[in-house]
């Protein structure tokens, strides 16, 4: 080979390597080989983070595939007990404060049921006795006034009577002692009333005597 061609290739070669890379449009690139690298394990760096992260939350779940659970701390865990041993007696304390004031109110009712009806009795022998009285005496007209206010008392306490005569006949404020045949009145209606009925906040405390036209 003569010195000529020898020359010729030395600066086909320098010109090869000297040449800038180009991309993969035919492009030269603006960036050197190094750089080049450096930008491929920065973009495998997030991939391997990633398998690393699925290789943490898998050591985290059991044989079976589910998650251990975390222990608890122990101050926590009887602060919830403590808790919700409140809440219970709480709870309770409301449910049995409930049935205490139920079961006073009962009691309060029964008592005083128990005294009305021991009242009643005096009242009906008022009424007979005032519808024996002589009109214009002073001493009637006196007894109708203790009537008048006695019976202001009870209605304040509670105590109404029960309207029956001429009102349809009602087992559940009425006790029929007799039946008529009467073609004037309507059927299953009170037409004369024997004893008067009474009644303490919506309970009978006794029921009235009544007879009912069949």
């Amino acid at each position: 080979m003569t010195e000529e061609k020898q020359t010729a290739e030395e600066m086909e070669q320098e010109v090869t390597t000297d040449a800038p890379v180009e991309d993969a449009q035919g492009e030269p690139a603006d960036v050197s080989a190094e750089e080049a690298a450096k930008e491929a394990a920065s973009e495998e760096e997030p991939e391997q983070e990633g398998e690393e992260e699925k290789e943490a939350e898998k050591g985290k779940t059991s044989f079976f595939g589910k998650r251990k659970k975390e222990k608890k701390d122990p101050k926590d865990t009887k602060i919830e007990e403590l808790t919700d041993r409140l809440q219970r007696s709480l709870a309770e304390f409301d449910n049995f404060r409930k049935r205490t004031e139920k079961e006073k109110s009962s009691m309060y009712i029964i008592g005083a049921k128990e005294v009305v009806e021991k009242i009643l009795p005096v009242v009906d022998n008022f009424e007979r006795g005032l519808d024996t009285a002589p009109e214009g005496d002073a001493f009637a007209d006196g007894m109708k006034m203790i009537y008048k206010q006695l019976m202001t008392a009870l209605e304040e306490l509670g105590v109404k009577p029960i309207e029956a005569l001429g009102a349809e006949f009602n087992p559940d404020f009425h006790n029929a002692v007799m039946h008529v045949d009467d073609e004037e009145a309507q059927e299953n209606v009170v037409v004369e009333e024997f004893q008067k009925g009474y009644t303490y906040k919506e309970f009978v405390v006794r029921h009235s005597m009544v007879k009912v036209a069949n």
